[in-house]
């Protein structure tokens, strides 16, 4: 299976002349309506099927006057059933003894065998690796560690998984929610979470990595493919904005640790304690500088507010740039704190904020006219206006003295932020020495709201102390260079240190959820309605009720993962079926939307998934009813009179020829040679091309952004 993430052009191109709208469409759509248990079908010739999974293409096959091909020879037989369930030749005693063992449940028993071995869990855990899009590496990043130092744990998770027969609906609540179901003495679930924190990072920008997690969960696990709607309503699935950013939402409202859990104890010896002792040196070194680097920021923006005024007028007309990593020399103004200004600015300009009412009014004057509509703009500040109120310290700031320029005002309202505290006791103290009261509206509340400018919750300079990595306000290339250097010391010694202990890849949700709203055009600066973090409608129904648990994962998991969903089961044993037939009964297996092909046989994908979720969510008992079949086991001679009404072999009338994929090519050169590792799990191997480098190709280490030429030549890319 190619990589996971697709650029779906033809969903971003307008229907043109459909007649009805997607919504009819889906109210029919094979996909979208319940999972029924068909009866088995009625077939002439009743002595071929061996499970039920045969009466369905026994009838297809009789329909067309076709007859399915005789069974494959034993040899051929084990060498299939083992390449397909481990990945790697049997030995020649193994094909010898299944040859010599004339016993009806020889067969059987060989399944039974490759089911029960770890190699087992290798094999089909990589097929699973290229639904979740895993990689060692982060893709487009810079100034930051590009590894995932631990994302072969979520590997060896996925092998554990497969091997446990672990129930897919609770592979899928692991995956989706670990963090969110009781824990047990086992943390080791913890690691399935690298299911969704495993994506690529694309530069840190955060709407892109929650798009992608969008897209493994829902083309992963439901076939559909939802990030259509990011920009628009999809055009051809009943899938709106509104559900688009539902999904968003419970996304958005999780975060990663900057220090990932353990998922076992710490060993307790001496190697771990200086491990620690080291790691908690790098971190206190790390956070002093962010610490340090944060307060220069905010001061900064204290003290340099009238060159953020007159940087931040200068932008009001033109787009934002908060979408785009910007590069500064270390003199310059902060290009994140000159955004925080401009939005603030249009904040003040909408509502009532009597301290920025002179700012706007002033700001608002033609440049050729500044002067002259200066002077009599201030004339006017001091009397009261119920409309426009303006805070009197501003008003007493401007009446005697007009500003000539617009930067005159900007360097104004720096010295009134500054110094609100002494202008206010200067005011006082001028009206007690001439024995009159203190001027209208000149009180302390004036020069609280001066005050709040700086220290309010939405004023600019008050913005938290950074998380490690958030390079947006340390955009200077000196402190770029000494935060990377600092982190990278920090992440490299947690990962690789002497006695450093794994961790895993964990999301968290944060204390308070993200309330989403639908971005208009998919600008995130361009907010529109507020939605409910919910399921999608055209699977819930209208009266589905907004998650409420948090940021809503576990709800998520629980509604992708639900007996209810006429999807997440027919799409897996789906891509059980595509890897034992070279084929699905849906072609498209990651698009089970109006624009995919229909089921070649829809009563038997049905009767799949109803017995997968009867049998418990069984993976091992699906390969057992699919491989124990007549239709598995036949022969591969091309027929022409059957070729002649089924060139393609649709209707599987024969078992067709299939070249072993690039890693069991390779673990096969190993096994033929002797130099297989058989070790299950652990860290990635650097370089598989190397003599030295005899593990299975499963655990080679992919990079997204340098796959080796070997993998392109066998069309094998990293996600």
């Amino acid at each position: 299976m190619k990589t996971a993430r697709v650029l779906l052009i033809g969903c971003c191109i307008a229907l043109a002349g459909t007649g009805a709208s997607a919504d009819d469409e889906a109210k029919r759509h094979w996909a979208f309506q319940p999972v029924r248990k068909p009866p088995l079908p009625k077939v002439k010739d009743a002595a071929w099927p061996r499970t039920s999974v045969d009466r369905f293409l026994l009838a297809r096959l009789e329909e067309k006057g076709l007859a399915p091909s005789p069974p494959a020879d034993r040899r051929t037989l084990i060498r299939r059933a083992t390449f397909d369930l481990l990945g790697l030749p049997p030995t020649p005693e193994e094909v010898a003894a299944f040859e010599a063992d004339p016993s009806p449940d020889a067969y059987a028993r060989v399944i039974d065998r490759l089911l029960a071995s770890p190699h087992h869990g290798e094999r089909w855990g990589r097929y699973w690796l290229d639904v979740s899009r895993f990689a060692d590496t982060k893709g487009y990043v810079f100034f930051e560690e590009a590894q995932f130092p631990w994302a072969w744990t979520y590997r060896d998770y996925v092998i554990r998984a497969f091997n446990d027969d672990l129930p897919y609906d609770r592979f899928l609540l692991e995956q989706l929610a670990a963090d969110r179901l009781p824990a047990g003495k086992d943390r080791r679930p913890l690691t399935a979470l690298g299911f969704v924190t495993l994506g690529g990072r694309f530069m840190n920008n955060a709407h892109d990595i929650i798009d992608d997690r969008i897209d493994v969960v829902s083309r992963g696990l439901l076939g559909l493919t939802v990030g259509c709607a990011r920009c628009h309503d999809h055009k051809y699935d009943p899938i709106p904005m509104r559900d688009y950013y539902s999904l968003y939402g419970v996304f958005a409202s999780c975060t990663e640790p900057t220090v990932p859990p353990l998922f076992a104890d710490p060993p307790d010896t001496k190697e771990y304690a200086d491990f620690a002792k080291e790691l908690q040196a790098r971190e206190a070194k790390l956070k002093d500088f962010v610490r340090a680097k944060h307060d220069e920021l905010v001061k900064s923006a204290q003290v340099r507010v009238a060159e953020y005024l007159m940087a931040a007028y200068a932008q009001r007309d033109q787009p934002t740039t908060e979408e785009f990593m910007l590069i500064a020399d270390g003199a310059d103004l902060n290009p994140t704190m000159i955004v925080r200004y401009q939005k603030y600015l249009e904040r003040t300009r909408k509502g009532q904020y009597p301290a920025w009412a002179a700012w706007h009014a002033l700001a608002d004057l033609p440049e050729k006219d500044f002067a002259s509509g200066a002077v009599s703009l201030c004339g006017q500040l001091a009397k009261p206006d119920a409309a426009r109120p303006v805070n009197p310290l501003v008003a007493r700031a401007f009446a005697d003295k007009p500003p000539k320029t617009l930067a005159e005002t900007a360097q104004r309202y720096g010295e009134l932020l500054n110094n609100a505290e002494k202008l206010w006791q200067e005011a006082l103290k001028e009206a007690a020495s001439a024995k009159r009261q203190a001027p209208a509206g000149l009180s302390e509340p004036a020069q609280e709201e001066l005050r709040q400018a700086f220290h309010g919750p939405d004023a600019p300079a008050n913005v938290a102390l950074l998380p490690y990595g958030d390079l947006s306000l340390l955009p200077d290339r000196p402190s770029q260079g000494k935060l990377q250097e600092l982190r990278k010391a920090v992440e490299q010694w947690r990962a690789t240190g002497p006695g450093a202990p794994p961790r895993a890849m964990v999301l968290e949700d944060l204390p308070v959820p993200n309330e989403p709203r639908v971005f208009r055009r998919g600008n995130p600066n361009n907010p529109g309605e507020a939605v409910p973090r919910q399921f999608l409608e055209v699977l819930s129904g209208a009266a589905r009720k907004p998650f409420s648990d948090g940021s809503g994962r576990l709800e998520l998991a629980r509604a992708v993962a639900s007996k209810d969903n006429p999807l997440t089961a027919r799409v897996m044993v789906n891509r059980l079926w595509q890897h034992h037939f070279g084929r699905g009964l849906v072609t498209t297996p990651s698009d089970f939307g109006l624009r995919s092909d229909p089921p070649t046989h829809p009563e038997l994908l049905d009767h799949l998934a109803t017995v997968f979720v009867e049998g418990g969510w069984s993976l091992k008992a699906m390969h057992r009813l699919i491989m124990l079949s007549a239709v598995y086991q036949q022969r591969d001679d091309d027929r022409p009179e059957c070729r002649r009404v089924d060139p393609e072999n649709a209707l599987l009338w024969r078992r067709v020829p299939r070249r072993l994929d690039f890693e069991a090519t390779r673990d096969s050169l190993l096994t033929a040679s002797g130099r297989l590792a058989r070790t299950i799990g652990g860290p990635s191997v650097n370089d598989l091309t190397s003599t030295a480098a005899t593990r299975r190709t499963l655990y080679g280490h992919l990079d997204r952004l340098n796959v080796p030429g070997l993998y392109r030549t066998f069309e094998r890319y990293a996600a």
